[in-house]
């Protein structure tokens, strides 16, 4: 890109597009300072302060969408016609400093080079947020989400997840690659554009130390017997050769369901071509299924749980976490005093009854 951000473009394997790809003519500003993370003291959690976000695109109309492929009257973020397109953020929570200059990633030099010396203890921590935040664009259409693409779109995307992630957790000082879906302006988001992020963060995340603790008590086998739990119980919502979606038996949101491989893998760059083949259908089924419950599109969270990349990677099973706090056609759960200040959850709805709509949903 104009700016040296990095830009890579993965083509349907039925694509009618050419191979050439037009170069960023645009004039822009030098990317902004890599952001600084703070340490909170009363929960070891690193908080990133990332400034230069206030400045991002807020539900532009169409004819200005910076996700669209670049016009003589929309200079957007993408030069070319594409299928599926990847690139750096260009006002990101993380990077695009890194432990060790990378190509046009430059050195922090306070960059974190491992768990021990981002746990020691002390006040007023902080650190230069190290790592990286790309966007992934699901089609060059100003609307819609992962659900609204063809099978071989799911699947070219479905490549970009698995190729990012293994390029990403490449890059120095990066601890866990995380890919998501924002969808729906319930859930934040500012661009209706069909699209998702990866974030490389320097640390392993909050909910991932949960779940190495879990393991840690559990047991190593922890996420092989949820499975076998799940499978024999009254909450799968989808099975198939390799993957199993379930509404797990202690669901926090009013929709929540979980999407697994029966074999255990640590992150979707482990995946098999048959895996990823099934997976586009499987995902497309489920997403479906979702938009169903209602009249109207449902906003979710799609959270893709992966293993650290230094630990945990024989226990830590690759997962889907698709979230909504959608619990009526015209009503939003609203995280007030119990689960936001103690992070102590009550569920509006039963998971068994949960799993029940949604595999009706699924059916139609």
């Amino acid at each position: 890109m104009a700016d040296g951000r990095e830009i890579i473009y993965y083509d349907d394997a039925d694509t009618t597009l050419p191979p050439e790809r037009a170069i960023d003519p645009r004039p822009l500003d030098p990317r902004p300072a890599t952001a600084t993370m703070r340490r909170d003291v009363l929960t070891g959690d690193w908080i990133s302060v990332a400034a230069a976000r206030q400045n991002r695109a807020f539900l532009p109309p169409a004819h200005l969408d910076p996700l669209a492929p670049q016009t003589p009257t929309n200079p957007s973020e993408v030069p070319s016609l594409y299928d599926v397109v990847v690139f750096e953020n260009k006002s990101p929570s993380f990077g695009p400093a890194l432990a060790a200059a990378t190509g046009d990633a430059p050195l922090a030099e306070d960059a974190p080079t491992g768990l021990d010396d981002l746990d020691a203890a002390g006040l007023g921590r902080s650190r230069s947020s190290v790592g990286r935040c790309e966007v992934v664009c699901f089609s060059p259409a100003h609307e819609g989400s992962f659900g609204t693409q063809s099978s071989s779109r799911a699947r070219t995307v479905i490549e970009a997840w698995a190729d990012r992630t293994a390029a990403l957790s490449a890059l120095p000082g990066i601890q866990q690659v995380f890919p998501f879906e924002n969808r729906g302006e319930e859930i934040g988001v500012t661009l209706h554009h069909p699209h998702g992020q990866i974030y490389s963060y320097p640390y392993v995340t909050p909910r991932t130390r949960s779940m190495l603790a879990a393991i840690e008590r559990e047991g190593a086998d922890l996420f092989e017997r949820i499975i076998a739990f799940e499978s024999a119980g009254p909450r799968v919502v989808l099975e198939a050769e390799h993957w199993i979606a379930y509404v797990p038996f202690a669901a926090r949101w009013p929709l929540e369901v979980h999407l697994a491989p029966l074999r255990h893998v640590p992150d979707l760059a482990a995946t098999s071509a048959a895996e990823r083949d099934e997976l586009a259908d499987v995902y497309l089924r489920l997403l479906r299924g979702v938009d169903a419950l209602y009249d109207t599109p449902t906003p979710y969270i799609a959270a893709w749980h992966q293993a650290p990349v230094h630990t945990g990677r024989d226990a830590v099973r690759l997962h889907l976490q698709l979230t909504s706090p959608r619990r009526a056609a015209d009503k939003l759960k609203y995280l007030a005093g119990s689960e936001t200040a103690m992070g102590a959850w009550i569920a509006d709805i039963p998971p068994e009854q949960s799993a029940e709509r949604l595999r009706e949903a699924i059916a139609r």
